[in-house]
């Protein structure tokens, strides 16, 4: 479909789903225990990726989680294009999200404040 500026939101999210699974059926590795994906971002042309994740322990086991993605990036990218049928599976970096746990922090200010 040339021109549906829809179509990277529309794969992403797909791809989002097809990673959860990947995560949670064959990716053992330790480093990526406790980690939540939360959004992928696609170029238009679908060959690169942005995968967003949080980690329940934070920011210090998020880096060594970004380690365990690119340890398996191979094996994920593999299990994506076929998993999506895509011609080219895209190439995927990994980034660690805060927000999670920044709202999580706002979240126990704002009770704080209340509680006063």
């Amino acid at each position: 479909m040339p021109g549906d500026g829809r179509r990277p939101e529309r794969v992403g999210e797909a791809l989002l789903r097809e990673l959860s699974a990947l995560l949670y059926r064959d990716l053992k590795d330790p480093r990526l225990r406790g980690v939540t994906l939360t959004e992928v971002k696609l170029t238009p042309d679908l060959r690169h990726g942005r995968v967003y994740f949080s980690h329940l322990e934070g920011a210090a086991r998020g880096r060594s989680a970004v380690e365990g993605f690119r340890s398996a990036a191979g094996f994920i990218r593999q299990r994506i294009g076929r998993g999506l049928g895509l011609r080219y599976a895209p190439e995927l970096e990994f980034e660690y999200d805060p927000g999670i746990e920044r709202a999580a922090r706002i979240d126990a200010l704002l009770r704080k404040e209340q509680a006063k």
